[in-house]
């Protein structure tokens, strides 16, 4: 069943066609069939040569126009093999055969014109069917390019939607990535703190900073989960919370501004709000550093986000974080750098274009 649903249109003209031509002799009957098996051996390799046209859109039709141009000068009565042709110079110029389809269109008719002119017994084709014909060979071929194009832009457009969608999906998962990595990492120091420290008051301590961080998170997950892009996004006035927040784990933290700071457009604050986060996130896990200092220079053009800590440098540990980072700068027309420092410990650094 799937065969004949495949194939249908093939079918179809391939009956019209078959069809048609018996009509004709039938209704000619009374006059002697001229070459009539060479006749219906051409129409029928014309129609089964449309099963191929997907495979070969434009040899299909040339092959269709070659059976018409043998077919009809040297059989007689006339059947229906050229709607064969016609609608395998659509089915070329809908697959984008279009330039190969009008040259065809050129081929036959000139192949007409030339049949006409060296006919002995009179003009077959006529002035008016001349010019029908060529208006409806190039009707069609006009028909099969709209279809071609039309249908290029709905891949287009369903290649773009693809691509929004991986790039949404993409700026979601570093959103979860920044929101739960960050917290939940201070949540896991917190926690070994608090298993470690025999004096209460010390626990205690711990596990606020624990409750507080896991607050945040949730808060945080929420925006990002609900989608709420213009409500609650992260800003670059909230690096003091991380700074406190990073603080409470033994580290200690300074922010320094260079330039006048100033209003910057929301993705940009957000992406520095997130290098920021991440570095932070990445020192407190890895680097056992005791100061980072974090800088924000505001330049007429850009925004730089410096990262520095005096832990124990080396390569950064595999993972998601820098390259968030890096892709969040990209997505702005940014760059990130993460390298260990001459002096010891390790530097990241972000410059974000401000348009």
């Amino acid at each position: 069943m799937s065969w004949f649903r495949r194939y249908a249109p093939e079918l179809a003209v391939s009956v019209a066609v078959l069809a048609g031509s018996l009509l004709t002799v039938l209704d000619d009957g009374a006059k002697p069939a001229h070459h009539a098996v060479f006749g219906w051996v051409l129409t029928v390799l014309c129609c089964v040569a449309l099963f191929l046209r997907r495979r070969h859109p434009l040899s299909v039709a040339g092959l269709t126009l070659v059976g018409c141009a043998l077919y009809y000068p040297l059989t007689d009565p006339d059947g229906l093999v050229l709607l064969a042709f016609a609608y395998a110079l659509y089915n070329a110029a809908a697959a984008g055969r279009i330039r190969g389809a009008a040259l065809l269109v050129v081929a036959a008719m000139a192949g007409v014109a030339v049949g006409e002119i060296s006919s002995r017994t009179g003009r077959h084709v006529d002035n008016f069917a001349f010019f029908l014909m060529t208006g409806w060979f190039v009707a069609l071929v006009a028909g099969g390019a709209v279809a071609h194009y039309r249908a290029e832009a709905e891949r287009t457009k369903e290649a773009e939607a693809r691509a929004r969608a991986t790039d949404e999906r993409l700026r979601i998962a570093r959103e979860l990535h920044d929101v739960l990595g960050h917290h939940l990492a201070l949540i896991n120091v917190q926690a070994g703190a608090a298993l470690h420290r025999r004096d209460p008051g010390q626990a205690e301590e711990a596990l606020g900073t624990i409750k507080d961080a896991s607050k945040t998170a949730l808060r945080e997950l929420r925006t990002t989960l609900g989608m709420l892009r213009q409500a609650d996004r992260p800003a670059l006035e909230r690096v003091a919370e991380l700074a406190e927040s990073v603080g409470a784990s033994g580290l200690t933290v300074r922010t320094e501004i260079e330039g006048d700071a100033r209003d910057l457009p929301p993705d940009v604050e957000h992406a520095a709000f997130r290098v920021v986060q991440e570095a932070l996130t990445n020192v407190a896990k890895h680097a056992g550093a005791k100061t980072v200092v974090v800088r924000l220079g505001y330049g007429t053009d850009a925004l730089s986000v410096q990262v520095d800590d005096d832990g124990r440098g080396g390569d950064a540990p595999p993972g998601n974080g820098i390259r968030g980072m890096a892709e969040r700068a990209r997505a702005l027309g940014g760059e990130v750098t993460a390298a260990p420092r001459e002096d010891g410990g390790y530097r990241v650094r972000a410059r974000l274009p401000v348009r």
